[in-house]
């Protein structure tokens, strides 16, 4: 077996008999991303036929179409409302299997015209492509046992992945000195600035003022993250999987402490997708309700 192979046995688990907690959890797991991709489609919507007038950065289809055709006669919210329709059609798994891949298509629009002002947030892009993973899987690995094993084996291989080249982009845009702790200085002092914008006030917390007040203890937090985003690929094997995704969290919430960065649903993705739920399920199930059987 060679070592791709291998990889492809801890992410897909193809040997592994399936459950009724896993496929109990794959719904979970789906109406998860169905609730945010809804959510999300509907606040960008709504941002952008308030706001949206010109188009000041264009991001990926934005750079080849008028995005800005987006924020007149109310196509953002008819499309948040074509996204919400397809999306639940496809969760209920009653429409065409390519009702997940228009979804995406459309989700990107409205992403690309809400974010067409300059702020490129990505604390929502684990749900962009997990929609993507959906939309692959009902197309070319349908049936209840290969779609919810490609999805969720697909999630895992790019967010390790993700994380990983994070931590050598990093060290190829900055160098070997990117932990400095001065540059953690300059992102506190950026981010107090949002935050003050948008309640009127900052007060740093401890973290922060122990890092604004020595140097090295500022390197350390982001040697921390830094490393901690090294061994992201470690996910991909099954055992390791739960102690990566932790250390993972832990990162996150580092960030939210010193960087005022919230990832909500970024952080919740990963608490769902890191650790084995489905044999908790299975404590509890002992057969698979119909309807999940009709649905997945």
């Amino acid at each position: 077996m060679t070592w791709y192979e291998k990889i492809g046995h801890q992410l897909f688990e193809p040997k592994r008999d399936q459950t009724p907690g896993e496929l109990i959890f794959f719904k979970v797991f789906e109406l998860f991303v169905l609730f945010y991709t809804i959510k999300y489609a509907w606040e960008w919507g709504i941002y952008t036929q308030l706001r949206n007038t010109e188009v000041v950065l264009p991001l990926g289809v934005a750079n080849y179409i008028d995005i800005s055709l987006m924020f007149e006669w109310n196509l953002a919210l008819i499309n948040a409302a074509v996204i919400t329709l397809l999306a639940v059609i496809a969760f209920a798994r009653m429409g065409a299997r390519w009702f997940y891949m228009v979804v995406i298509v459309l989700l990107h629009i409205q992403y690309v015209a809400r974010f067409s002002q300059g702020e490129i947030p990505h604390s929502m892009n684990l749900i962009g492509m997990s929609v993507f993973a959906f939309a692959i899987g009902a197309i070319w690995f349908p049936g209840k046992k290969n779609m919810p094993r490609f999805v969720i084996g697909a999630i895992v291989f790019f967010i390790g992945l993700g994380y990983t080249s994070a931590f050598f982009a990093k060290m190829i845009g900055t160098g070997i000195n990117w932990y400095d702790g001065r540059h953690l200085w300059l992102w506190i002092s950026e981010k107090s600035i949002d935050v003050y914008s948008t309640i009127g006030y900052y007060e740093p917390n401890f973290l922060q003022e122990l890092a604004l007040s020595y140097l090295p203890v500022a390197s350390v937090i982001l040697l921390i993250g830094w490393l901690t985003e090294l061994i992201g690929f470690t996910m991909w094997w099954k055992k390791l999987r739960p102690f990566t995704v932790t250390l993972l969290i832990g990162m996150h919430i580092g960030i939210t402490m010193t960087m005022n960065i919230r990832f909500d649903a970024f952080v919740m993705q990963l608490i769902l997708i890191g650790f084995p739920w489905y044999l908790l399920f299975d404590k509890f199930v002992q057969h698979t309700p119909k309807w999940i059987e009709r649905t997945v």
